[in-house]
């Protein structure tokens, strides 16, 4: 079985299509009417993907009927786990109530309030319909305000489908004039944005990557963009879209440091579409529809009573700091048991991230940015990915094949410790392939 990594995937992929014949079927039909069977390219892993039943807590059973506990909590969107009761009756409510009403419901306010209190730099917001779009309209917005048309981001973030920075960024990417940089370099940052600030409008961020590995920034990192972007009257965004979640006003209340604008999406609609840009008073402003000089913002779903009413919802009931902080606490235990796994089995293994986030890693490296793994050790990383998200989902266990992992509210210390037990298994089996 362990011969070559080669023959240990072939034999895993083939186990895979075995266990999984109504999720290979229902692959093979949708390809008919959709490229690779696929309408989100992130869902997609070969041979195929697994097709979700059905949802429960922090449980997910697919068409052939095995039970999974979830890992990938739908990319952070899943907060809240799989039709929290909560959120269901929310959204009963307002389906009574009558949807697509063509005008603002009783929803919006509430939840445009209740966010704007949680985070320090917003003082005034409006509602998109996904990650996604905030990234952009808030990207629009620092260049309307400016004048200039620049943006500075770093290489191996992603801020969206358009928005996709590494490697030289994607053939589909808005063409706006865009710089890169290095993550976690200060130094760096802070010398490209004084050099190019005539011409820069924003510089965006993740505080800490998500496509790009979990990566965490350093405070430090922060501090000196923060201070540059003043200095240089350049706009400074957080996108935390995902890591919003991780206080109760973001990332930028956990490290001290306030952005000009802040991007958010995700768990915040409740599981529901959802998106929202805010900042400063004098940038947002420019969206009142009563100014003679107002931008326009258009959306036809902005304020659709689903996503206003489920993420009203999650936000009064569910989210609040004791609940955050024990979720962080598991993410930190799992994330330290991965890496004592490592530490005791001498492997090149390491997971990475902050709170309820955690990255698993193919390298020995301090991983402080998409550059620290080794371009050269790149293709038998995603194949050790590979090998290890099939394994894992042979042990019931659910995550992203990159190795992404952000928790739910519902998920157990009982699973934490499952999940470690299956590394710990992964590694014993797979020992001789790893190094």
């Amino acid at each position: 079985m362990n011969v070559s990594l080669d023959s240990a995937l072939e034999e895993a992929e083939n186990r895979y299509v075995a266990a999984n014949p109504k999720s290979a079927a229902r692959h093979s039909s949708a390809s008919s009417s959709m490229p690779g069977g696929n309408t989100r390219t992130v869902l997609h892993y070969s041979p195929f993907p697994l097709a979700w039943a059905k949802g429960d807590g922090a449980h997910l059973t697919d068409l052939d009927g095995h039970h999974y506990t979830d890992f990938l909590g739908e990319y952070s969107a899943g907060l809240y786990g799989h039709s929290n009761p909560l959120i269901l009756d929310a959204v009963r409510v307002a389906l009574e109530g009558g949807i697509v009403l063509g005008g603002p419901n009783q929803y919006e306010a509430e939840l445009a309030a209740t966010i704007r209190d949680r985070f320090p730099s917003i003082q005034l917001l409006r509602f998109c319909n996904s990650g996604t779009e905030a990234n952009v309209f808030a990207i629009q917005t620092a260049r309307a305000a400016t004048g200039k048309p620049a943006i500075l981001a770093f290489e191996g973030g992603y801020h969206g489908g358009v928005l996709y920075f590494r490697n030289g960024g994607a053939p589909l990417n808005l063409p706006i004039p865009t710089l890169t940089a290095t993550y976690n370099d200060p130094d760096g940052a802070e010398a490209m944005i004084r050099a190019h600030a005539h011409e820069l409008a924003a510089v965006i961020v993740e505080p800490m990557m998500g496509g790009g590995g979990c990566i965490p920034a350093d405070r430090d990192f922060l501090v000196a963009l923060r201070r540059a972007c003043t200095e240089c009257n350049v706009i400074l965004v957080f996108d935390e879209v995902m890591t919003s979640r991780l206080s109760t006003g973001g990332y930028q209340a956990m490290v001290g440091v306030t952005p000009d604008m802040t991007t958010l999406g995700k768990y915040l609609g409740g599981g529901m579409s959802f998106g929202a840009f805010g900042g400063r008073t004098d940038l947002m402003s420019r969206f009142d529809p009563e100014r003679a000089d107002a931008w326009p913002h258009a959306g036809t779903f902005n304020n659709n009573v689903l996503s206003m009413a489920a993420g009203l919802a999650g936000l009064k009931t569910l989210l609040n700091a004791p609940a955050l902080n024990m979720l962080n606490r598991k993410g930190d235990r799992l994330r330290q048991a991965i890496n004592d796994v490592a530490e005791r089995h001498d492997i090149a293994l390491k997971a990475t991230g902050a709170g309820s986030f955690v990255g698993i890693h193919f390298s020995r490296n301090d991983i402080k940015r998409p550059g620290d793994l080794d371009p050269a050790g790149a293709d038998r990383r995603t194949k050790l990915q590979n090998l290890m998200h099939l394994d894992l989902i042979a042990a019931g266990q659910f995550y992203a094949r990159r190795g992404f992992i952000a928790l739910m509210l519902p998920i157990t210390d009982a699973e934490i410790d499952t999940f470690a037990g299956a590394v710990e298994e992964f590694v014993t089996s797979r020992k001789s392939l790893l190094g």
